[in-house]
């Protein structure tokens, strides 16, 4: 199969990220082509079929800006391990993607302190976490969704599927 086409833009707002995540950029780049390479398998969206490059914005930021993006934009007043910003969801973005020389998914972010916590927790290193909690994001992204039982079952099957690939365990999987 044809190599995937993106850009992934990386900001790293939270300098703890580097030291927790040494090869943050070759790790973040395997994760999109991974789960780009499975949904376009799996799924029929008509935009990962044109040869137009995926442009997916991350954001490595701390429980506080997390926290402050979860209260504006979700009306819950704690951090959280990742929040999705999809430009799917745009009602312009059908119009946008036919002229736009690339296609924009959107804004992911990522609390580094969350993540570090919720790993701890559950006994898993921070490495396949992130794995986890990125593609988890991207899915997003690409207009996954987990508000009702069904969505959140068919979407933990493609993070489940796509998180195998790359040799990690099952995260919904009780101990």
């Amino acid at each position: 199969m044809e190599k995937n086409k993106f850009e992934l833009n990386i900001e790293i707002e939270e300098e703890g990220w580097q030291k927790a995540l040494p090869s943050l950029q070759e790790l973040s780049e395997k994760i999109v082509d991974t789960v780009l390479s499975y949904v376009k398998e799996h799924e029929d969206i008509d935009f990962l079929k044109t040869d137009k490059p995926i442009c997916i914005n991350l954001a490595l930021s701390n429980d506080e800006n997390i926290h402050h993006l979860n209260a504006e934009f979700r009306h819950m007043d704690k951090p959280t391990n990742v929040l999705s910003f999809a430009n799917i969801d745009d009602e312009h973005f059908e119009e946008e993607i036919k002229t736009a020389p690339q296609i924009e998914l959107g804004d992911i972010m990522i609390a580094l302190e969350t993540m570090q916590r919720e790993a701890q927790e559950k006994g898993i290193s921070l490495h396949d976490h992130y794995c986890h909690l990125f593609t988890h994001g991207i899915l997003h992204l690409l207009g996954f969704d987990h508000m009702e039982d069904d969505e959140a079952e068919y979407m933990e099957s493609f993070e489940i599927a796509v998180l195998a690939q790359m040799n990690i365990a099952n995260p919904y999987e009780e101990e």
